[in-house]
C-alpha cells in the first residue's frame, strides 16, 4: 500500500493558495450555508459537520458559523447560493474540475472561462473530464509519522488505502461514507491528521515539464482566487524537483 501519490503535490498547495483570509472566510461561509440546507442538526447532517469542522480549523469566528447555518437552514434571510461544477483542460491537456458556489451563474462561468483562457487552458463541456475523478476521504500526516502505526489504525477503522509519498508524508484514503468512522479511529489511536477532508482524486495523471507546471500552477491560483470558486482539482503530476524550483 506504499507508493508515490501522483496528486498530492498539487492538492497540498491548497492551503497556500488561499492567501487572502477574507476570501477564505467567504468560501467557508458559503460551504456551511449550502450544507445547512439539508438541516441545521449536525448530528444528522454529516456534510454540515464537515463544513463546520473545516471552518473551525481555519479559525472562522463562531458567530459567522452560526449565521451561515441559520441562513442555509432558512432561519435567516440571505443570498441564495447554488453549487455548480465546471470542467476543463489546463496546459498540457491536464484535466481540471472547478467546484463553485454562486448566486450568479453568468458571472461565475465568465470568470472561470476567463481564467482558463488567460492561463492557456479551455473550459470544457459537462462530462468532459468528470469520468477521471472519484470522490474520496483523505487524511494526511506529515513526514516522520510512523507508517506502521497509521496503517494499523487506518485499516482497522475501515480505510481503503494508505499511501506513502516521496517526501515520506502519509495519506489515508477512504470511501466518503466511512470518513467519520476512519477519522474517529485515527483520533482514538492518538493520530490527529494534519489535513482531513473529502476531496476528488483522479484515476489518471498527466505529467508536466517545468513550463507546463508553471502555467498549471498559475491556472490553479487564478481559479482559486475567484470568490465563487470553492475547490479546484486536477490530474496534474509535477515532480518534486520541478515543484521545488517554481
Amino acid at each position: 500500500m506504499a507508493g508515490h501519490s501522483k496528486w498530492a503535490n498539487i492538492q497540498h498547495r491548497k492551503g497556500a493558495q488561499d492567501k487572502k483570509r477574507g476570501k477564505l472566510f467567504t468560501k467557508l461561509i458559503r460551504h456551511i450555508t449550502v450544507a445547512a440546507r439539508a438541516g441545521d442538526d449536525m448530528d444528522s447532517n454529516a456534510a454540515l459537520r464537515l463544513a463546520v469542522d473545516k471552518a473551525k480549523a481555519q479559525s472562522l469566528p463562531k458567530d459567522k458559523i452560526e449565521s451561515a447555518i441559520k441562513r442555509g437552514s432558512g432561519n435567516m434571510d440571505g443570498d441564495d447560493f447554488e453549487e455548480i461544477t465546471y470542467e476543463g483542460y489546463g496546459p498540457g491537456g491536464v484535466a481540471v474540475m472547478v467546484e463553485c458556489m454562486t448566486d450568479n451563474r453568468n458571472r461565475t462561468v465568465a470568470d472561470v472561462r476567463h481564467a482558463f483562457t488567460k492561463c492557456g487552458g479551455n473550459l470544457g463541456a459537462d462530462g468532459s473530464v468528470a469520468y477521471m475523478f472519484n470522490k474520496v476521504g483523505l487524511f494526511s500526516f506529515p513526514p516522520g509519522t510512523d507508517e506502521d502505526t497509521v496503517m494499523e489504525a487506518a485499516i482497522e477503522a475501515g480505510a481503503e488505502d494508505v499511501v506513502v509519498d516521496q517526501d515520506a508524508s502519509i495519506e489515508v484514503l477512504t470511501a466518503p461514507p466511512e470518513f467519520e468512522a476512519v477519522q474517529k479511529g485515527l483520533l482514538d489511536a492518538g493520530l490527529p491528521a494534519e489535513l482531513g477532508e473529502i476531496t476528488m482524486r483522479s484515476s489518471l495523471s498527466t505529467e508536466l515539464d517545468e513550463s507546463g507546471a508553471s502555467s498549471m500552477i498559475a491556472l490553479l491560483e487564478t481559479l482559486e482566487d475567484l470568490d465563487d470558486v470553492q475547490n479546484v482539482f486536477s490530474n496534474a503530476e509535477i515532480s518534486d524537483e520541478i515543484l521545488a524550483g517554481l
